[in-house]
């Protein structure tokens, strides 16, 4: 949609802008065309012709400056302004074209060569200077070609004359001369259109850049405070115990090891994950598929996640369905999945409460349903839960640390599974994260 708008907007502003410029060339040929018409043919014609061609150009005018003043940024604005353009428009191209037919019928059967080329300097001038609209330039090309094929044509069937006769012979250049115009017009629009599209892959180049940009530095923000609190925390432990601070009291030191033992997993996370999502991005995350109890897969992951729910004061409440459950999957890379989910689950429930996991199947696909009670996902946060170096909660004060990178990673394995990630949350009532994936045949 905004790139509808911005290219609509370029178009109507880029035909404002040339008509302005224009504006004192049209005025003098006006001018010249009244003078002449009014010389050689009728003044009281000439001069009602060119107040009509003024009223016409006063209206073009007045909305063009409007569209100059417009800050723009509305597609639905933009559509508005095109319209007001096409009906002045309309009211120019037949002012211009009942000049030319009035002109004609005065001369009476002859070689019309003043109105004729008045409508040719017409037509050119629209494909020029009209190609930034097609359904202006389309409106004048309708209008000047119907008067331009209408003076030889009625002279022909008033007079009916043999094919050698001159007003073949006019017909003839008429539609020579047409095409011409026509052709001139298809080279401007295709130019401009050509331009459009150009500008429109510049703007979207910018965009990628621009979001390249906000991702190394959502990269360095979150890597950089990632990595400062644990190497912080691992110095300290290893600068106190290097001094043999607490030679004497070795309970107090192996507190102090326990501390920089884990920090340097906490590390060692982080550098997984920047290599995990390295060989995403690249397509060499590599794959060991097999066919698995989803079941046991599911139980051993909340085995190893016991510890640390205690440490939270959570249990975790296991319902693996009535059927054995088999998907073919890469152990290790759904371990990590699962491990991701069951850890979110843990540290965003509150103390005491109890996360639940079940396995479903149904229609040849399965389903694992990691469900908390805890403070929930707010609405409209889905492109911060999946996205990459982003958290939902992303300030500074924020209880629970990581980079932001395993609900984006999980995704692209569970993609490589056949199968998705995704969640309902209820804000302070809870969330469920599901993952499923096709059953093995």
């Amino acid at each position: 949609m905004e790139t509808s708008a911005a290219r609509l907007e370029k178009q109507v502003r880029d035909y404002v802008n040339g008509g302005l410029v224009l504006f004192w060339k049209r005025q003098t040929i006006y001018a010249a065309a009244g003078l002449l018409c009014g010389f050689y043919y009728d003044i009281e014609i000439a001069v009602f012709c060119y107040l009509f061609i003024q009223f016409c150009e006063f209206s073009d005018t007045w909305v063009s400056l409007r569209i100059v003043r417009w800050k723009g940024g509305s597609l639905r604005e933009a559509r508005r302004y095109r319209n007001l353009l096409f009906l002045t428009a309309t009211l120019s191209s037949i002012s211009i074209a009942l000049w030319a037919g009035i002109v004609a019928h005065l001369e009476g059967i002859s070689s019309h060569f003043m109105p004729l080329f008045f409508l040719f300097a017409a037509g050119l001038f629209a494909a020029v200077n009209n190609h930034q609209i097609p359904q202006i330039l389309l409106l004048r090309l309708v209008v000047y070609t119907g008067v331009f094929l209408y003076i030889p044509v009625s002279d022909l069937l008033a007079v009916m004359p043999p094919l050698k006769n001159f007003l073949w012979l006019q017909l003839f250049t008429v539609v020579f001369v047409l095409f011409f115009v026509i052709e001139c017009s298809i080279i401007f629009l295709r130019l401009y259109r050509r331009g459009l599209d150009q500008l429109d892959e510049l703007r979207r180049e910018r965009d990628r850049v621009q979001a390249a940009y906000e991702v190394k530095s959502q990269f360095v923000s979150v890597v950089s405070h990632e990595l400062r609190t644990p190497l912080t925390s691992i110095n300290g432990a290893l600068g106190l115990l290097r001094t043999g601070a607490y030679d004497n009291d070795p309970a107090k030191a192996r507190n102090i090891l326990e501390i920089a033992h884990k920090n340097s997993i906490r590390l060692s996370a982080l550098i997984n994950d920047l290599l995990d999502l390295q060989k995403l991005e690249s397509g060499q995350m590599s794959y060991s598929f097999d066919e698995i109890d989803l079941a046991d897969i599911v139980e051993e992951c909340i085995g190893a996640m016991e510890t640390f729910a205690q440490t939270y004061g959570i249990s975790i409440d296991f319902s693996p369905g009535a059927q054995p459950v088999f998907v073919r999957a890469d152990r290790d890379r759904l371990h990590q999945v699962l491990d991701n989910l069951l850890s979110n689950a843990v540290k965003f429930s509150k103390r005491g409460e109890k996360v639940e996991v079940r396995i479903r199947r149904s229609a040849g696909r399965a389903w694992v349903e990691v469900q908390d009670h805890g403070i929930g996902i707010p609405p409209n946060s889905r492109e911060k839960v999946f996205g990459k170096f982003t958290q939902v909660d992303s300030s500074d004060r924020r209880s629970h640390g990581g980079t932001g990178l395993g609900l984006c990673i999980a995704q692209e394995i569970m993609s490589a599974h056949g199968g998705s990630v995704d969640y309902t949350s209820a804000l302070g009532e809870g969330t469920t994260f599901v993952i499923d994936f096709p059953l093995k045949d």
